[in-house]
């Protein structure tokens, strides 16, 4: 009986799982060169691989293992976090907007702005009461017509959006340089983003080569995010700067959590240095949907406080 029992048990790598036993794998149960029977997902139950998918090298399946905890995807999917209720929308403080000494404003008299000049001027410093002083905009060599109690329309230029604001007028000086005291902002709405902020990320791409394959042939780690592009980092160079790759992945963001799948041109590779061999390849997304645009704009804001670095470029 004991003989025969331990032959039944040994199977191979694949298959030796029964319905009762856990989900998390070990690089031992990945064949390297064998399609998978099933699909890889990852702890949180983010797809991985798709079964039939082909880890060819040991390096494949080390990266695999390093950053990810693959798990097989056939079976029940892990039981979610609860999803932190959202809180209410707060309105935006002086704080929230970013905004540095020198960032270029532009303002006019409330009184009759409609179609009128936006006059320029900078922020040369914010106050413990988030009352604002910036520099007396000129025209013609002479200070605009403004006067102390009057409400002014601000358009300031942050370091990753653009926001407009109302703010009241204090006080106006001339010497020894000319400045206005401004009232803490009201009304703050931001009227569009700037190209191009790029967040830390450390999730799963899902990589496909080529635009004609099908299906997904392995699995990269996010590095960082912008509206428009990834980084990713993969064990080799998975594709020649010009080349196209297809990508999917899933993004959570709050409420949110979207799925998206499209192309991508690859725009520069580079070899890491470091104890683990890996290449980074910098991704310009393409046919990105409104709901997937939307997606990506949120998850990066989310997280602007843990920016990589900002850019004008479009990735």
């Amino acid at each position: 009986m004991t003989d025969s029992t331990e032959a039944t048990e040994a199977t191979t790598p694949q298959t030796a799982a029964t319905e009762d036993a856990p989900t998390i794998l070990t690089p031992a149960d990945i064949a390297l060169g064998q399609p998978l029977d099933w699909p890889l997902i990852d702890a949180d139950g983010t797809p991985l691989l798709d079964a039939g998918a082909t880890l060819v090298g040991e390096m494949e399946r080390a990266f695999l293992f390093r950053h990810f905890a693959p798990q097989r995807g056939d079976r029940e999917p892990p039981a979610s976090a609860p999803v932190k209720p959202q809180e209410q929308d707060t309105a935006l403080a002086v704080r929230d907007l970013h905004l540095t000494i020198g960032a270029l404003m532009g303002l006019r008299p409330q009184q009759g702005a409609s179609g009128a000049p936006m006059h320029p001027c900078k922020l040369i410093g914010v106050a413990p009461n988030e009352a604002i002083f910036v520099t007396l905009p000129y025209v013609d060599r002479r200070p605009i017509e403004i006067t102390p109690g009057e409400n002014v329309e601000i358009v300031a230029i942050a370091s990753h959006a653009v926001y407009r604001f109302v703010c009241t007028i204090h006080a106006m000086y001339q010497a020894p340089l000319g400045y206005l005291l401004l009232s803490k902002p009201a009304n703050i709405r931001m009227l569009r983003e700037r190209k191009s902020i790029r967040v830390r990320a450390q999730f799963p791409v899902r990589y496909g080569i080529g635009e004609e394959s099908e299906g997904y042939q392995g699995v990269a780690l996010a590095r960082g995010v912008s509206a428009l592009g990834l980084s990713i980092a993969a064990p080799w160079a998975l594709a020649k700067v010009g080349e196209r790759l297809r990508v999917a992945w899933r993004l959570r963001s709050g409420e949110l959590d979207s799925t998206i799948e499209t192309s991508a041109v690859v725009r520069n590779v580079h070899q890491e240095d470091g104890p683990e061999p890996l290449v980074t390849l910098g991704l310009e997304l393409d046919h990105l949907s409104p709901a997937d645009q939307m997606a990506m704009k949120v998850y990066v804001f989310d997280r602007q406080d843990d920016v990589l670095y900002w850019t004008g470029a479009a990735r």
